[in-house]
């Protein structure tokens, strides 16, 4: 692994400034160098975990690529829901990046899905690679930023929020010992497109948007807490900062549709005098400077 070259307190006050003046923020998505992680036609490149399930088993087309969307369906489902729990990951790992996508509710809650998970899905990152989950693990080990959609007229209910299966997170100062932190959005009901993204500095910052308003910020992200179940106990460290991982997109029993995934590097070369410097990198890999 290359060796970034800031010291970790260094960073974190560097990038509250950055992030604060709006140096990386929601108005770049239309600019270069965006990688789209979902080709619009097959899920190459991603793999499937579902609990219950091996590695790479899509039970019931589960996750499936139909319309340039990645569907989130249950119609081939038999039988109860029984914490069937999925999850389809990226198969690239990341570590300082902006990630930015669209996701809508529709249908119908499957039977016998919990009631929790009702409009509610998410995204996974830092997450550890489903090879090396169980096949009784329910959850991976990860940080989840969750989407919810409202229910009740009236009754705020936000997106956006952070979960923490087997993870921790600093907020607000101090290891925060709740599963979820709800964020500050509105609350978006029916099956209306939203806009979430997502920029990560390795286990330093995290910075939750929704439709270009940041609604959640915390740090240090790192291994602990519960939730997560069936996991091989090698695996889970606690204190272990999360600097990277995958990032998966989520099913638990609601349908939804996701679209225009995309994601970019945060780190790379700062040195302007390089031949591969980008104005948008944040964190420095002095390492990967060519200047030839």
């Amino acid at each position: 692994m290359k060796t970034v070259v800031l010291k970790t307190s260094f960073l974190y006050t560097a990038l509250l400034f950055i992030v604060g003046c709006g140096i990386t923020n929601s108005q770049q998505v239309e600019g270069g160098d965006w990688e789209t992680m979902f080709n619009g036609e097959d899920l190459k490149g991603w793999t499937t975990k579902i609990h219950h399930y091996e590695v790479g088993d899509n039970y019931g087309d589960t996750f499936r690529a139909e319309d340039g969307m990645v569907k989130v369906r249950y119609d081939q489902y038999e039988g109860e829901f029984n914490e069937r729990f999925s999850h389809l990951y990226y198969d690239k790992p990341f570590s300082d990046f902006h990630l930015t996508m669209q996701y809508r509710f529709v249908g119908e809650l499957y039977q016998g899905a919990p009631e929790y998970t009702l409009k509610n899905s998410g995204i996974m990152f830092h997450s550890q690679d489903p090879k090396t989950m169980l096949k009784e693990q329910d959850w991976p080990i990860s940080v989840e930023m969750q989407f919810l959609a409202g229910i009740e007229e009236g009754k705020e209910r936000p997106t956006g929020n952070m979960c923490s299966p087997g993870t921790d997170v600093v907020y607000e100062g101090k290891i925060d010992p709740r599963h979820c932190i709800n964020s500050s959005s509105d609350t978006y009901f029916g099956d209306q497109w939203v806009t979430a993204e997502l920029i990560v500095y390795h286990d330093s910052l995290v910075k939750h948007i929704i439709n270009g308003k940041t609604v959640l910020e915390y740090t240090k992200p790192q291994i602990g807490g519960e939730v997560a179940n069936g996991y091989d106990p090698k695996i889970k460290q606690d204190g272990k900062p999360l600097k990277e991982g995958l990032i998966a997109l989520q099913s638990e029993g609601q349908p939804i549709d996701f679209r225009d995934i995309k994601i970019r590097n945060l780190k790379g070369c700062t040195d302007p005098k390089a031949k591969n410097y980008k104005e948008y990198y944040i964190v420095s890999d002095a390492k990967s400077c060519s200047y030839n």
